[in-house]
């Protein structure tokens, strides 16, 4: 994943999340966990990658 992908993932998950508390739909919670794991998902590839280098 590139920089804008992640800035892209982020500000869904934000949006996800905003929307949830305004609606406390289970559904919404579901999706903002959804991208809440992927943004996770992706800093911790990014860790290791510049774990290994260093």
């Amino acid at each position: 994943m590139n920089s804008r992908e992640f800035f892209y993932l982020v500000a869904n998950m934000r949006s996800a999340q905003k929307a949830y508390f305004d609606t406390r739909d289970p559904k919404v919670l579901r999706a903002a966990i959804k991208l809440e794991k992927e943004v996770d998902d992706e800093i911790a590839r990014v860790r290791a990658i510049v774990n290994n280098t260093q």
